[in-house]
């Protein structure tokens, strides 16, 4: 079956003075029957391309699945007098959320989000609050994977629903404690959180009362509540800036007062604790420092330090409780977390003694407790939940995920190296493969994403189990532009240092080679989203290195993207990527683009998948990248575009249509590495 070729009709366009011919900008009509025509094409071909993996694609769902606890329970954590939970059953694809009053009391069902979502190919819920008397749930739904969410309530005494619905909000909502009073935030065209509403229970949604407006392209709006629940609190925020607002939680219809007026480049966050505020914030501190002030004055003159900045430490965030303070950091690429006893003055260390592993802090809802519930995996170390006694420092796991079928880790091995940049430069990866594995040119697959500050988890992965038993390395490379040595590692891989993300994951996949770790032709690499992007631009600068490319929702059409602000991620992004107005950043993005910079050379073989309904990364931009390098790559390797018809940029939404997805990419990579077992 020949690959289907899309019609070229040539548009030209302006752009920053630079006149451009595309011939593929039509894809972006979805009402042109083209269109459809051209994703359904594709996805046919797809189909039959991958048909001779049919009988693989099913043993590796089989064997994924067999590693799945179908049916099992979430850790309860306490917040009131209940115990919050959810659990799962074999043969249901979404979870169910129930709770307890006392651990061992009947369940009681709060949501089965299978009954809600049957009838829906694609379903997902957003906010899930519970009110501060326990006797109401706000909800929110998707089902379009478009991220506009339906936000509704339900009476947890009598389970029946009220009547108003309130559509197009997005994820936070937050309480007051009046029981009646809630707060969300509604998106604008281009998806932006641009409005907080304030709702009260019971009336329609017409008659809500706008709280905040924001104006600025460049910033989203959230709001939440304190831990302490003495407040909501509004943070509005662009990449490089940010600011709060604050209202007594015991006074819903009063005024928001702003913490501390934005500046641009500054970032804070606020976090309550007695008759204090401590802040977080980058001013004059790019790894950041921790300061406090007295609730009664807010205002920066009044700010007094109690972490100053340090070069090598980065301060991730904080959590107060009722005598402790939780101060999350990074050290060497690595997270960590210093409690400190606000009564006493004294702190210790929570240490993990894996070479490379993931730690974020778990479900605590209540402010008035000694113990901490954080999370904690390892490439080898199953997701596990523990409890954390902040006096005795004593940590209890609470439980560790099973992986049936035997899982010992113990024949696994994990590795933390570096790799040298092209500037001299060290660059993380992050390693795990089964005991015994020779350095002999293995098969490796290697993942990096690289944008946002975004710190790449080193993370557990059952169904990566299929990979590993089968020869075959993991591999993350933690490149710059992440997040991962501190917020200079983010500087120095976004505007004008963008390129540094796509260099430090070619000389990661160098190192690799030159050790011995894998062959060029045994690699294949991945990529989502704005890591979608990096792969884009890797092959197009050294498609020689690799043997094949996953690249989901890749971010691919960079310059016409962000230019045009009716898009979402578009003048939000300028100051990730730079202001393609600007003729300095319009020419070193496009220098980059992968779109842009598809050229006549031979490929590595090519798995590009997109979401018809994703609302981050439009559809076109996949399709128009697969057409552009149809028409241009010289050798025969195989280019595979694989659009899901019902779903945005996250993929399936349902547990097994999501394992199905990945069993997919799973026999891609394995037929292009012809391991046969």
């Amino acid at each position: 079956m020949n690959p289907p070729t899309a019609a070229k009709h040539p548009q030209l366009l302006v752009l920053h003075d630079d006149e451009r011919v595309d011939d593929y900008f039509w894809l972006s009509n979805l009402e042109d029957p083209q269109t459809l025509a051209y994703l359904e094409a594709e996805n046919t071909y797809t189909q039959a391309q991958m048909q001779p993996t049919a009988t693989l694609q099913t043993s590796l769902y089989e064997e994924m699945l067999g590693r799945i606890k179908e049916t099992d329970l979430s850790v309860p954590y306490l917040q009131g007098n209940y115990y919050y939970y959810s659990r799962t059953e074999t043969g249901l694809a979404y979870s169910i959320y129930c709770r307890k009053k006392g651990i061992d009391a009947p369940e009681e069902i709060l949501l089965d989000q299978n009954k809600l979502a049957q009838g829906h190919e694609y379903f997902s819920l957003g906010t899930f609050q519970i009110s501060p008397n326990q006797q109401i749930l706000a909800y929110a739904v998707d089902t379009s994977g478009a991220e506009q969410y339906t936000l509704q309530f339900l009476d947890l005494n009598t389970h029946q629903l009220y009547p108003e619905t309130i559509a197009d909000t997005y994820f936070s909502t937050a309480w007051a404690n009046d029981n009646q009073t809630i707060y969300y935030t509604k998106v604008d065209a281009t998806n932006r959180p641009y409005q907080l509403y304030r709702h009260f229970l019971g009336t329609p949604a017409s008659e809500d009362i706008l709280v905040y407006h924001e104006p600025d392209e460049a910033y989203f709006v959230f709001v939440g509540k304190s831990r302490s629940q003495a407040y909501i609190l509004i943070r509005t925020s662009s990449k490089i800036t940010s600011e709060v607002h604050y209202l007594d939680a015991n006074q819903p219809n009063g005024a928001f007062q702003v913490f501390q007026p934005r500046v641009t480049g500054v970032e804070y966050r606020i976090e309550h604790h007695r008759d204090r505020f401590y802040i977080v914030t980058n001013e004059a501190a790019i790894n950041f420092k921790l300061m406090s002030t007295p609730v009664t004055a807010t205002a920066k003159e009044n700010w007094q330090t109690v972490i100053p900045h340090r070069e090598e430490i980065m301060l991730s965030g904080v959590s107060a409780f009722v005598n402790h303070l939780v101060i999350y950091e990074r050290k060497g690429g690595l997270s960590t977390a210093r409690i400190e006893n606000l009564s006493t003055g004294k702190s210790h260390e929570i240490t993990f003694t894996e070479p490379t592993y993931s730690f974020s802090e778990g479900n605590n809802p209540e402010f008035n407790t000694t113990t901490l519930r954080y999370n904690y995996t390892s490439l080898i170390t199953p997701q596990s939940v523990f409890d954390y006694d902040m006096e005795t420092q004593q940590r209890e796991l609470k439980k560790e995920t099973e992986v049936l079928g035997g899982y010992d880790k113990t024949q696994y091995k994990s590795e933390w190296i570096f790799a040298t940049a092209t500037d001299g430069t060290q660059i993380p990866i992050s390693l795990v493969y089964k005991q015994g594995t020779q350095r002999d040119g293995n098969p490796l697959f290697l993942t990096g994403y690289g944008a946002y500050g975004a710190a790449y988890p080193a993370g557990f992965s059952s169904q990566r189990l299929s990979l590993l038993d089968r020869g075959i390395i993991f591999a993350i490379a933690h490149i710059r532009g992440g997040g991962e040595m501190g917020r200079k590692w983010y500087e120095e891989g976004k505007f004008l240092h963008k390129k540094n993300t796509f260099t430090d994951f070619i000389a990661c996949a160098e190192h690799l080679i030159a050790e011995r770790w894998t062959d060029g032709d045994r690699l294949v690499i991945s990529g989502g989203s704005a890591g979608g992007l990096l792969m884009g631009a890797v092959v197009n600068m050294r498609p020689d290195l690799f043997k094949a490319v996953i690249a989901d929702v890749p971010f691919v059409d960079v310059v016409t993207t962000i230019l045009d602000t009716s898009l979402p991620l578009s003048a939000t992004e300028w100051e990730e990527w730079g202001n393609p107005n600007d003729k300095i950043y319009y020419d070193y993005m496009k220098s980059y683009s992968p779109y842009d910079n598809v050229t006549a050379q031979n490929y590595p073989e090519m798995l590009i998948t997109a979401g018809l309904n994703d609302s981050r990364v439009k559809y076109w931009e996949p399709a128009k990248w697969t057409a552009k390098l149809r028409e241009l790559k010289t050798d025969n390797n195989i280019l595979l575009l694989k659009t899901n018809m019902g779903a945005g940029h996250g993929g399936a939404s349902g547990r097994y249509d999501s394992l199905q997805e990945l069993a997919f990419k799973y026999a891609f990579v394995l037929n292009c590495l012809d391991v046969k077992i």
